[in-house]
């Protein structure tokens, strides 16, 4: 069973930045797609960046050209680098892995991954 340890939430002002992590347990992080998603209070759960096997990003419109995924294999980490936050970015950022093939599509569906962090909340004032 791999287990996803998220960190780096915390409160910032709008305009602020924050950097979270996500360290994996699982054996194959590096052949992993790993993914971030978000959940705000009474709203679903939505895709927001995930970066893939051979290391290309992706990201939701919304947070496009503020926000970079990255990742560290051999330290089973990824990150997500969260620049000029707005109140909107307000909720609990979960991370996700799930195994994949070199030309795997894209994904950016919850049910996509098959394992997910207990996330991190990111508080964004105004």
């Amino acid at each position: 069973q791999v287990q996803l340890l998220e960190s780096g939430g915390g409160v910032v002002q709008a305009g602020g930045s924050l950097r979270l992590s996500c360290v994996s347990s699982g054996r194959t992080f590096s052949r992993d797609a790993v993914a971030w998603f978000r959940q705000a209070p009474g709203k679903e759960r939505e895709f927001v960046a995930t970066i893939t096997r051979p290391g290309n990003p992706y990201y939701a419109d919304s947070v496009k050209g503020r926000f970079a995924i990255s990742r560290d294999n051999a330290k089973k980490t990824a990150y997500l680098q969260m620049d000029s936050l707005e109140p909107e970015d307000t909720a609990v950022y979960y991370c996700a892995t799930r195994d994949t093939i070199l030309t795997a599509p894209v994904y950016t569906r919850d049910n996509d991954y098959y394992y997910w962090g207990q996330g991190t909340q990111v508080t964004v004032s105004s």
